[in-house]
């Protein structure tokens, strides 16, 4: 799945990221401050080497709580130093900061009146090194590869950065915009052959790869006697097929809805991207009938199908206060009109699929709406330098939330880098 970019034109940067741990650095920019008083103790922490996702269940098991009982407000890389909040309500402040866990510190301890829910976020901030070993042997090569780098953010500046979702965003298998297809297909088989057959050796190990054999080979008694624990919804929907003698719409019907619509909200990220590719000529122009998205609010407003009034709206974008939106496709998502609308409607029609699917039971209630096509990376710069490991150019930058780091590192770089990144 791999991305065209904006820059293709220009040469990349090369290197590899997260050669070391301490190479990407991610830290959250609030939307708000804490208040200090309230029932919800905000717990700051700083992960290394591990999910969001582990670290949400290590300090609800260290708190004999569950998981849902923590809030957070964003999902953070793994192989990374990040510092993200969470929320605990009822807890009280002593407790959490005296949580000691391996790969996880408390940094600091606040009060809140409410829980943190996904999106509570301002943006992240990062600082980002970028390693060759070439550059050790060739000094002139890091050299040029900062001019380089230093090209490509020119030319970003006045055009933004496409707002693509990372590859990250469709799962370890890349495959989760597929599940999320069946899924509004209604396509039980499909949905259980991918969902637990498909064995891929790249990302598939162990128990789990031997699994997915005997999965795809029919053994579903086998499959399921070397599913691992840990992998509940995967295990709870092969034994409710199992109970079902092979009927693979109970392995569906077994499958939480939280999980359903996360994978049906990949497939509508998948369909975005697909928009966003077709629109990448004319990412900074302005079109008729286009919905703009306002970078101050998250608003969008409706440009009418005129000519005269793209024009008249053109500064705006060229001043990067709004931007053409493109579509997240959901019973209530608001159409564009023009080219914008019939860009759009080509995509789903690749798909086989008309709007009113998402409006179906089996769509799990998927809203829609609207997303900016490009984001603008703020406090934006590229120095290079050099540490006992060697040589590196060191990003630092600010992205506003659910925008990919790793769509920006890929202009740069021009090279498939570690995609486990979150918004």
């Amino acid at each position: 799945m791999q991305l065209p970019y904006l820059t293709a034109a220009l040469p990349g940067a090369g290197g590899q990221i997260k050669k070391l741990i301490d190479d990407f650095v991610v830290e959250e920019i609030p939307l708000y401050t804490p208040q200090g008083v309230g029932t919800h103790c905000y717990i700051t922490i700083e992960k290394r080497g591990i999910s969001t996702m582990q670290a949400v269940r290590n300090v609800a098991q260290a708190l004999g709580r569950t998981s849902g009982d923590i809030g957070y407000a964003g999902l953070k890389d793994t192989q990374a130093v990040a510092r993200q909040t969470f929320s605990v309500e009822h807890l009280e402040t002593a407790r959490a900061r005296g949580l000691e866990m391996p790969h996880l510190r408390v940094v600091e301890i606040s009060r809140h009146r409410n829980k943190l829910k996904i999106g509570h976020l301002a943006g992240n901030k990062f600082i980002i090194k970028i390693r060759n070993d070439q550059w050790l042997k060739d000094p002139t090569l890091q050299g040029r590869a900062l001019e380089n780098a230093q090209a490509i953010l020119a030319a970003l500046t006045p055009t933004g950065v496409p707002n693509f979702f990372g590859p990250q965003r469709f799962g370890l298998r890349k495959a989760d915009h597929l599940l999320g297809l069946a899924i509004l297909q209604n396509n039980a088989v499909e949905f259980a052959r991918r969902f637990l057959g498909d064995p891929d050796p790249s990302v598939d190990h162990g128990d789990v790869l031997v699994a997915r054999q005997q999965f795809a080979n029919n053994h579903l008694d086998l499959a399921l006697q070397h599913w691992p624990g840990h992998l509940r919804e995967e295990r709870r929907a092969l034994a409710a097929m199992v109970r079902a003698k092979g009927n693979a719409a109970q392995a569906l019907f077994a499958v939480d809805l939280p999980l359903k619509r996360l994978l049906v909200s990949a497939f509508q990220a998948f369909l975005f991207n697909e928009v966003l590719v077709a629109r990448l000529p004319q990412l900074a122009q302005i079109l008729p009938g286009d919905l703009c998205w306002k970078h101050d609010n998250g608003s969008v407003f409706a440009v009418e199908d005129t000519a005269e009034a793209a024009q008249k709206e053109q500064p705006r974008a060229d001043a990067h206060e709004i931007s053409p939106s493109g579509p997240m496709f959901g019973y209530r998502m608001t159409e564009p009109s023009g080219a914008p609308r019939e860009m759009e409607a080509a995509v789903l029609q690749r798909q086989g699929l008309t709007p009113d699917v998402f409006a179906t039971p089996r769509a799990q209630k998927s809203k829609g709406g609207r997303r900016a096509m490009r984001f603008f990376p703020q406090d934006l710069d590229v120095t290079a330098d050099s540490d006992t490991h060697g040589p590196y150019l060191q990003l630092h930058f600010s992205l506003p939330p659910g925008c990919f780091a790793t769509v920006l590192l890929g202009e740069i770089m021009k090279a498939d880098a570690p995609t486990d990144a979150a918004a």
